[in-house]
């Protein structure tokens, strides 16, 4: 066992850098776009003070339509739009795209939640102290809500990593793909086992960072 897993290290490696590369890129589009478009939600959401009813109906049905999709179909349904956005719908760039598409509203709703959660006495208060909406957003929600949305992104993460397994249909790579290409195609139960392994070390690395991280931000309210 351990001849063969010696045998196979340095794609495991490779594996393990591209499965990196397509949570960090993933995680990142889905901070930058999901936590804008949670808020847009929270705030035009119906009650609120910034209530949009046609733009809450858009906003939130669109977020519905794609978190429907199962991920393999999203996959395959958009190959066409990943080939337009970086010119391939094939390799572990071209994997991120549909990531992206298909993180990006389970972000947004988790953030809308997190939001949702806050005390709406201090934002009442800060409203009436004259605080602008900006103020508001980035002083007061995401001040009460920064240990939620901590534990938002761990979520995602640990989403993501099981996500990127589906990799390998379209060329992605992944410690995910490694583990099918290797252990169950080839029949090599050891490095099947191996991969299992290691991914699930990565989940708890994963959590155990999150959890931390929640620990200490909710701390310094």
């Amino acid at each position: 066992m351990l001849s063969n897993i010696l045998n196979v290290l340095p794609e495991i490696l490779t594996a393990l850098g591209q499965t990196f590369y397509m949570l960090g890129e993933t995680l990142f589009v889905a901070i930058v776009v999901g936590t804008p478009l949670g808020t847009i939600l929270y705030l035009i959401r119906p009650g609120a003070t910034h209530h949009k009813k046609v733009l809450y109906i858009v906003l939130d049905g669109l977020v519905n339509i794609i978190r429907s999709f199962p991920f393999l179909i999203l996959l395959i349904a958009i190959i066409p739009f990943t080939r337009f956005v970086v010119g391939t719908a094939i390799g572990t760039t071209a994997v991120i795209v549909p990531l992206s598409i298909c993180v990006i509203p389970e972000f947004a709703r988790l953030v809308e939640q997190t939001l949702l959660d806050v005390n709406t006495g201090v934002v009442e208060a800060a409203e009436s102290m004259g605080a602008n909406l900006f103020q508001i957003i980035w002083y007061v929600l995401y001040s009460e809500a920064r240990a939620g949305i901590a534990n938002v992104i761990t979520i995602i993460t640990i989403s993501l990593l099981s996500y990127t397994t589906v990799a390998g249909l379209v060329g992605g790579g992944g410690i995910g793909d490694f583990a099918i290409r290797y252990g169950y195609y080839r029949y090599k139960i050891d490095i099947m086992f191996f991969t299992v392994l290691i991914i699930i070390i990565l989940v708890q690395i994963i959590q155990m960072i999150g959890n931390r991280t929640v620990r200490v931000l909710d701390k310094k309210k």
